[in-house]
């Protein structure tokens, strides 16, 4: 891991200010969505089935209210 991080650090030092906030962006996307399909694989593996309404289930339980 070492090495990676080296080589990280060298690409890193080799960018313009301006390409250094456009690669950040993309990475700071990138980590959004890797966060997101964590937290949705986790859930897919703790749901069980009953413990979601279906589309119409949900509709007649937003509209009796």
């Amino acid at each position: 891991m070492s090495l990676l991080k080296d080589r990280a650090h060298h690409l890193v030092e080799q960018l313009a200010d301006d390409e250094l906030l456009d690669v950040w962006i993309v990475l700071s996307e990138l980590y959004c969505d890797f966060y997101m399909l964590r937290a949705t694989q986790a859930c897919k593996q703790t749901l069980k089935p009953g413990d979601t309404l279906t589309r119409d289930e949900a509709l007649r339980l937003l509209s009796a209210r």
